[in-house]
């Protein structure tokens, strides 16, 4: 049950079994249908979870209310609110899942308590920051030194499984492009590749 986690967390130290033990007690598995909100702006993120099934994706709204993605999760990846569970303090985001997911839960005292159990388990959640700080930092430079035909391109290669899985609208919010314009560019790319 928790072999896919447990191989997500030793590419970055080594456990014991009685580690892994003490890590997977501390989990909770919890499903949810497609469209749940895990978190609301304004709420207080209670959970880093490690996504064992499904597709989930973290919003902002801007200030004419339309929804911006700016991330998406699959299978083997964590998904949280870093600042709301970190600082404890409202987040300025939404996350939900796109389709049924399962996903492994850590509250702020359950990883507390691994953290101090555990204390190797540090350098998995510092090396988990710094991967997301990489991803936010390539994703930011891309969108502002490269052109929407070229942002798409690197979309799909760091999302390879995506545009199969999720509306055209959620790709496009990422993008920042219009719906159209990922129609116009999906379509040239299918008749560059017969």
């Amino acid at each position: 049950m928790f072999e896919n986690i447990t191989r997500n967390i030793t590419r970055f130290i080594t456990i014991t079994e009685e580690e892994e033990k003490i890590f997977t007690d501390l989990l909770t598995c919890q499903s949810f249908p497609k469209k749940a909100v895990l978190l609301k702006e304004g709420e207080i993120c209670q959970f880093e979870g490690y996504i064992h099934k499904g597709c989930v994706r973290m919003y902002c709204l801007d200030d004419s209310g339309s929804e911006v993605t700016l991330l998406f999760a699959i299978e083997d990846w964590w998904i949280s609110d870093i600042a709301s569970f970190q600082d404890q303090k409202p987040s300025k985001v939404y996350i939900e899942t796109l389709e049924d997911s399962e996903i492994y839960i850590l509250n702020p005292t359950t990883k507390e308590k691994l953290l101090s159990e555990v204390p190797k388990f540090e350098r998995v959640f510092r090396m988990l920051v710094q991967r997301n700080l990489t991803t936010l930092q390539s994703r930011l430079v891309n969108t502002i030194s490269k052109t929407a035909s070229d942002r798409y391109l690197e979309f799909i290669k760091v999302y390879p499984s995506i545009p199969q899985r999720v509306a055209q609208y959620y790709i496009a919010s990422y993008l920042g492009v219009s719906k159209e314009f990922v129609s116009t560019i999906r379509k040239r790319l299918a008749s560059k590749e017969r």
